[in-house]
């Protein structure tokens, strides 16, 4: 495979050509200084900070402070200051305006990959970003014979309009070409579906 081809798979890519028959989607350039954010792992992981004062998880998030035996305990002075969380005022506006556009129910990808671990991204920082992200971030030309890139120069977060209807196993990949449908697969393909 080769740069140009994994280039042309990207979302921002394709989805203008063939919106007609895709699901809704809203395309925004990440600004470089959030994917630096994403990608730096020398403290812990620190949700920025909402313009709205909004909590991003509030139903998940386990408050110890109000439980009956917390205690804080005096550290030994010599603590480094804690880290101030970054803020992304105009990509948050521009996010959540896309939301409310498209129903108030969404799900992201990144130029090629959704986040489909990202459940397990915790707000402790044990976790800082989905392994499908990271692929998209560090390491998309890894397996192109014409290697000359680590990663595109620019990055973009395509929100998808979410219908509850979707099912997993009546997604499909289409291959086009020549503006001819060529191939379809199953997007899945480590699935059996009994209904195909």
């Amino acid at each position: 495979m080769k740069e140009e081809d994994v280039n042309r798979c990207q979302i921002q890519e394709w989805y203008p050509r063939f919106k007609l028959v895709s699901t809704r989607t809203f395309i925004h350039e990440l600004p470089e200084s959030f994917v630096q954010y994403l990608l730096d792992d020398s403290g812990p992981f620190l949700l920025p900070v909402s313009i709205s004062n909004e909590d991003a998880f509030p139903n998940r998030i386990h408050n110890p402070e109000e439980e009956e035996d917390y205690q804080v305990s005096e550290g030994s002075g010599d603590e480094a200051e804690p880290l101030s969380p970054p803020s992304f005022p105009e990509l948050e506006l521009k996010i959540k305006e896309s939301i409310e556009t498209l129903g108030g129910a969404i799900f992201p990808k990144l130029n090629w990959s959704a986040p489909k671990d990202s459940a397990w991204i915790s707000t402790s920082g044990t976790l800082r970003s989905s392994d499908s992200l990271i692929h998209d971030l560090c390491h998309a030309y890894d397996s192109c014979s014409d290697k000359t890139l680590s990663r595109p120069p620019n990055f973009f977060l395509a929100l998808r309009k979410w219908y509850p209807s979707f099912q997993p196993e009546m997604e499909f990949r289409c291959f086009v070409r020549g503006q001819k449908l060529v191939g379809i697969s199953q997007r899945e393909v480590t699935t059996f579906y009994p209904v195909l």
